[in-house]
């Protein structure tokens, strides 16, 4: 089961003159054991099973695929049609 970081503006950087916000995108994050293929619902937990000596799992095992959501920009000036 995938497990989200949600989105946040870091800060503001310049650009041509003007300030713009520098953007951290929201991910969704599978981590994967590919040995068992349990999936793991955090870092913390994918962590603690390489640590457990009852399993084993190494820290090669574990698979990270995000998904990355980029938010939609307005480059340039004008309006947005809206489609109507």
């Amino acid at each position: 089961m995938p497990f989200k970081e949600s989105g946040t503006v870091v800060d503001q950087i310049e650009v041509d003159g003007k300030l713009v916000p520098r953007y951290r995108c929201e991910t969704e994050v599978t981590l994967t054991n590919t040995q068992t293929k349990k999936e793991y619902m955090s870092d913390k937990e994918a962590e603690d099973d390489v640590k457990d000596p009852n399993t084993a799992t190494k820290e090669e095992h574990i698979r990270r695929d995000v998904k990355v959501t980029v938010p939609k920009m307005v480059i340039g000036s004008g309006t947005l049609n809206n489609g109507s």
